[in-house]
């Protein structure tokens, strides 16, 4: 977590992996949603069922062992964290994939293999689950009349960056829909 200020000890970063319609198996538009309900409750309870978060060394998680406490990172996040196995919350393939980054990663960025990074909880909203349907050359909303979904929240975003630029695509739509 980033709090506010951004001057915690710890660094901030996450691992995305690209899951689609096929790795949930079903076809219902709100499919993505019910996905990621399942793994944060699975990752709820895994931390107690009181809002700790699981936690996981990253040297742990790699060796396929569960973590029995910190390393020499203090865990930041609060109001906790209960040291355990991310793999019982994670489907296979994320695990996997994740396995198969942090070598690739680390050869890059000499250091980032510690042993002792903490990885914790399972954030799971990169991006929107659900796509609201826009034309492509207008931005508008296929089916309600005179609104323009944008962003994050509506599926064209994945992130701050992203969701801004998206909405200033929106904004000279709308803009060129005055002329």
């Amino acid at each position: 977590m980033s709090s506010f200020a951004r001057d915690e000890a710890n660094a901030n970063s996450g691992f995305m992996v690209d899951i689609t319609p096929k790795d949930y198996g079903e076809q219902h538009p709100l499919a993505g949603i019910e996905f990621q309900r399942e793994i944060e409750r699975a990752a709820y309870r895994l931390g107690g069922s009181n809002y700790h978060a699981p936690a996981q060394l990253l040297g742990d998680f790699m060796a396929g062992r569960s973590s029995t406490g910190q390393g020499t990172v203090k865990p930041s996040y609060e109001p906790g964290v209960v040291w355990t196995d991310l793999r019982e919350c994670l489907p296979e393939y994320v695990i996997s994939t994740i396995k198969l980054a942090v070598p690739e990663i680390a050869k890059k960025l000499p250091g980032y293999h510690l042993e002792d990074a903490i990885l914790t909880g399972a954030e799971t909203r990169s991006s929107s689950p659900a796509r609201i349907p826009r034309h492509a050359d207008t931005l508008l909303c296929t089916t309600i009349k005179n609104f323009y979904p944008a962003g994050e929240g509506a599926g064209y975003a994945g992130g701050i960056i992203s969701a801004a630029a998206d909405g200033m695509r929106v904004a000279e739509a709308v803009e060129r829909s005055f002329v």
